[in-house]
């Protein structure tokens, strides 16, 4: 599948972090916290990554698991001193290592978010969860962005329908849990015209499967896998979490 071109990420946080400062954004964090508060509290663990693009937007809180880590692609003002600076598509931690993943609009914005989600499961233990938000192709903010045609966020990104979703969850050996929608409403920041309007709500809300502007994706990771022995000793790592080594090289080899 080919992707359309996304802005490069130091063109693409600012405006989106603005965004959801705005009263429509806010509507959609309010939104995917109250879908992350009815699902994170059953997962449960020992390592959860957060993978997302504004470090304000924490969507861990009713997480159970102990160590929690956020991962940007680029260092913020106000970031945690619990935060990985990495690209998503090539994700510093071991594999089969973490209980819980979630993508906060990561694969809106990725250049190849196919490959954003192969990390995700790579790192994955068997049997981990991975939590993805993003904005829904088959609803009216998802037509909205199809007729504005902007590139700037949030209605330039790639837009990934439910159906491949599935797809690409499929091909990488996860189970799709549970699936849900919220913000049913037109993207309409006037509550004037949203009042007005209030009917195309209602008919969205029934129609089968997920029509709002947020789509949340709970996927398992069914890969069948071994527990490994972990040596008595332990290593101090400055985040407690189980980040990749760098591989030796040959530079600085005597001949």
């Amino acid at each position: 599948m080919k992707f359309n071109e996304q802005l490069p990420v130091e063109q693409l946080i600012p405006p989106l972090c603005q965004w959801f400062d705005t009263p429509l954004g806010q509507e959609v964090i309010l939104a995917e916290q109250a879908l992350s508060e009815s699902v994170l509290p059953t997962l449960f663990g020992y390592h959860l990554l957060q993978v997302g693009l504004d470090h304000r937007q924490v969507l861990f809180e009713a997480s159970p698991v102990s160590r929690k880590v956020m991962l940007m692609p680029q260092m913020q003002l106000g970031a945690g001193p619990l935060t990985i600076i990495a690209d998503h598509a090539e994700l510093p931690v071991c594999s089969n290592e973490l209980d819980v993943v979630i993508l906060h609009h990561a694969l809106d914005y990725a250049a190849n978010p196919h490959q954003v989600l192969r990390e995700a499961a790579r790192v994955l233990r068997p049997g981990g969860f991975m939590l993805s938000f993003s904005f829904n192709p088959a609803s009216y903010w998802g037509l909205w962005s199809r007729l504005k045609r902007s590139d700037m966020p949030p209605w330039g990104g790639h837009l990934i329908s439910h159906g491949r979703l599935q797809d690409w969850l499929s091909l990488l050996q996860m189970t799709e849990v549970k699936a849900q929608s919220a913000c049913h409403h037109l993207p309409l920041e006037s509550h004037l015209w949203r009042r007005r309007l209030a009917l195309f709500e209602r008919l969205s809300r029934r129609v089968p499967g997920c029509s709002g502007a947020v789509l949340m994706v709970l996927a398992r990771k069914d890969v069948a896998g071994m527990t490994p022995i972990r040596p008595g000793w332990k290593r101090n790592r400055l985040l407690s979490l189980p980040v990749a080594e760098p591989k030796p090289t040959a530079r600085g080899k005597s001949i």
